[in-house]
Order: C-alpha cells, then sequence, then structure tokens
C-alpha cells in the first residue's frame, strides 16, 4: 500500500511539474504573440534635422513603450510625403507644408494632427545659399535674389514657398526668379556649385559645410532671419484619423515627448536659441541618423515648439499663397485640414 502512494505523489508531482511548464511555455508565447501584434508605425521624413525629434522618440524608446514601434521611411524631398500618406505606404508624415500637400488635404484626404518645426529667429536650419560666382558678382544677401536662377526640389515645395515671403519682403517680382526644380537636394548643390543656378534654399545636409569652407557656396541668409514660418506639421491619411485614433493618439504621446527633449536641449528663456545640458546627447542622436557631424548637426537647428503647437493664421496665410499661385484650389478651408482631436494650438 505504501508503494502505492508513493507511486500516486510521483504522479501527481510529475503531473503538477508539467502543469507549471505548460503555463509557463503558455506565457512565454502570449508575450511573444503580443510583441509580434504590436503596430510597426511607418513614418515618412526627410534625413534631416527636421525629424530631430522622432529621432529622440525612437532612439528613447518612447513609441515603443506606447506599443506603437516606428519604422523610419526616407524620402528625397517633401512633396512625395503627402501622396505615400495617402496610399497608405506609410502612416504619418514629419515634413515641411508643400502646394501638394495642401492639394491633397483639401480634397479631403489628409489631416494635420501636430505641428513639427518653425522658422524662428535665432535658428538656424533653411539657408539661403548662393553660388561663390554668384556672391561675387554682387549676391550678397537674400534680398538680392530678384532676377537670379534658384534651383528647388520640386515647385509648390517648402523652399518654393520661402521665396514667396522674400518677395512678399522685400517687395520684388517672385516671377523674375527664374526656377529650376530638380527633385533632390544633391541635384540642387550640383546646379549651384556647377553653375546652373545661382542660388538655392536649403536645409544643412553633410556635402554642404566642405562646399561652403571651399568657397563654391555662400551663406547669405537664414530663413528663420528673413521670413519666419510654420514650416512642417505631422499629418496622416483623414482615414487613419477617423478609424485609427487611439494608434494615432500613442503616436502623439511619444512624439510629443521626443519633441520636449529636444526644445529643452536647444531652447533658453524666451524661447531664444541656446543648448542646454542635455544638448550634446540629443545632437548625438540627430548625427546618428542625418550622418552629420556634431558640428554640422548643431550648425543648423530649427525650433520646435516644446507642445508641438503651431498657429492656424500661419497655415491660413499658406493656403491664401499657394491659392494665389493656382497650386490649390479656391475653395479649400484651411481649418477642415487641421484635426482638432489631435492638435494643440497657440493661442
Amino acid at each position: 500500500m505504501f508503494f502505492n502512494h508513493y507511486v500516486s505523489a510521483l504522479h501527481w508531482r510529475r503531473a503538477a511539474k508539467n502543469l507549471a511548464t505548460g503555463l509557463i511555455l503558455f506565457g512565454a508565447s502570449a508575450i511573444a504573440f503580443g510583441n509580434l501584434s504590436a503596430e510597426t508605425i511607418k513614418v515618412g521624413a526627410l534625413k534631416n534635422i527636421s525629424a530631430g525629434p522622432v529621432y529622440v522618440a525612437q532612439e528613447r524608446g518612447y513609441f515603443a513603450a506606447e506599443g506603437v514601434p516606428v519604422e523610419l521611411v526616407f524620402f528625397n524631398a517633401a512633396q512625395p510625403i503627402a501622396p505615400a500618406t495617402v496610399a497608405g505606404s506609410i502612416d504619418f508624415g514629419v515634413a515641411a507644408l508643400t502646394g501638394g500637400f495642401y492639394g491633397l488635404a483639401g480634397q479631403g484626404a489628409l489631416r494635420i494632427v501636430a505641428g513639427s518645426l518653425r522658422e524662428a529667429p535665432g535658428f538656424q536650419y533653411q539657408a539661403y545659399l548662393g553660388s561663390g560666382r554668384a556672391y561675387e558678382a554682387g549676391l550678397k544677401a537674400p534680398k538680392d535674389l530678384g532676377g537670379h536662377t534658384v534651383a528647388l526640389t520640386q515647385i509648390g515645395s517648402g523652399n518654393h514657398y520661402m521665396l514667396g515671403l522674400l518677395a512678399e519682403k522685400y517687395r520684388f517680382d517672385l516671377k523674375s526668379i527664374r526656377l529650376l526644380p530638380l527633385q533632390s537636394n544633391s541635384n540642387d548643390i550640383s546646379a549651384v556649385t556647377g553653375g546652373q543656378a545661382d542660388a538655392t534654399v536649403l536645409s544643412m545636409t553633410a556635402a554642404i559645410p566642405p562646399l561652403i569652407a571651399k568657397g563654391d557656396l555662400r551663406i547669405l541668409g537664414w530663413g528663420g532671419d528673413e521670413t519666419p514660418w510654420q514650416n512642417g506639421v505631422v499629418f496622416t491619411a483623414t482615414k487613419t484619423a477617423d478609424q485609427r485614433s487611439d494608434m494615432v493618439a500613442r503616436f502623439l504621446r511619444a512624439y510629443r515627448k521626443g519633441v520636449h527633449d529636444y526644445h529643452d536641449a536647444f531652447t533658453g528663456p524666451g524661447e531664444t536659441r541656446r543648448d542646454g545640458p542635455t544638448a550634446s546627447a540629443v545632437m548625438a542622436i540627430i548625427a546618428k541618423y542625418t550622418g552629420l557631424t556634431l558640428e554640422e548637426t548643431k550648425l543648423s537647428i530649427p525650433y520646435f515648439d516644446p507642445d508641438a503647437r503651431f498657429a492656424v493664421k500661419d497655415i491660413l496665410h499658406q493656403i491664401a499663397w499657394y491659392q494665389s499661385q493656382g497650386m490649390v484650389k479656391p475653395e479649400v478651408d484651411g481649418n477642415a485640414i487641421i484635426d482638432k482631436r489631435y492638435v494643440i494650438l497657440l493661442p
């Protein structure tokens, strides 16, 4: 009888061990399944400092912590990011506002859900660049661009709008500028250094500082000092904003954490440019994603509002300008493009 009781107890111990093992394996499978089921969010951007807070949020795990791991998809110009978002190739665009964006948004296909970079005085991001040859011939400042040939990525790009703001400020005829739409920043640089164009408007890339040092390019001025404006926003497809609100909210929470870290690293009292104690760490993250050196990164830091806010009046002015150029239909309503479920607006 003792033997039978012993065998029975042994069977129970084995059964309990097998059950515990099964529960552990089940738990591990559930965790693995949970990881596999987490949404991978594709974010379209240019491979430059304009997506700085996204790099910070990615590197510091903010997206992963919200259950929305991010895959960055880089483009050569801002214009194609909007149609890629509408097509579903990417989930969010973090890019400059363009005529193409407003055209699609005006049809109801896109919505702005947060602010991104802003051209602000004292912050150096978009530079008006002239060739060494044109500089020696008298092209010394942005106000002198009337009558010159300017290379741009695309007609209707944010850089095109910046030239429009410059024409408004200095009262020269925008039509006097011969525009060369060349599809990429590298093509723009080649056109200026090769003599096909007198100037361009670009953010800093790894190729530019050596050309400035050689005298092939000259910095004529900075967009933030000459023509402040809301350069970029975060946008998504209207369908995404309507049907995946939880995902959008989680993405924006993580994004705003990255924006806050970025802002605090580079912005001092009165929203002026001042590098704080965390600036070196944030610049190292940006340099990792852009291929810029730390010195090149430091040279071209744009401004970000700490809460990713923006002014509606700035968006409305942009739409009016694109409408005046025949690139956006007259009936497009800027207020309808801004998704007030998600955005935080400046007072």
